[in-house]
């Protein structure tokens, strides 16, 4: 809560706070800060148990903090029934991004460099420019009912 407070704003709030309501005055007050704080904890920690016992036995090991939602995705990723870890673990963003960028650029990359078809290759496509046929047009017939 409190982790970007230097040790010299720390005790500037503490010089602030003894000049603000006194010496005298400053534990009493410390007191009931600490008691209003352990109030509130034990009201949220009540509610919490009223909801969950509300809810059923079915939600007994509900936890608060799985409605946020960056922690419910990353904890639905981290199940392993649907196989996300091997999916995530398997794939290699450098390497792939390589093989891209050799595909793009015309060069044969380390996996593919003995092999020169696709199927040869693992099934992967070929993305190097073709030398263009300028007498034969590829594209289909235009329909103008299909559209």
């Amino acid at each position: 809560m409190f982790n970007d407070i230097g040790p010299l704003e720390l005790v500037t709030l503490v010089v602030l706070a003894v000049l603000v309501f006194g010496p005298d005055k400053l534990p009493k007050l410390i007191q009931d800060v600490t008691r209003t704080i352990r109030k509130i904890r034990e009201f949220s920690e009540s509610a919490k148990e009223d909801i969950r016992t509300e809810l059923g036995p079915e939600f007994k090991d509900f936890e608060f903090e799985d409605l946020n939602p960056k922690t419910f995705i990353r904890k639905q990723l981290d199940n392993d029934e649907l196989g996300l870890k091997e999916i995530r673990n398997g794939f290699d963003l450098k390497k792939e991004m390589a093989e891209v960028t050799d595909a793009v650029h015309g060069r044969e990359s380390e996996s593919s460099s003995g092999s020169s078809s696709a199927a040869s290759s693992g099934g992967r496509i070929d993305m190097t420019k073709k030398p263009e046929d300028d007498g034969k047009d590829d594209r289909p017939a235009f329909d103008a009912d299909a559209t």
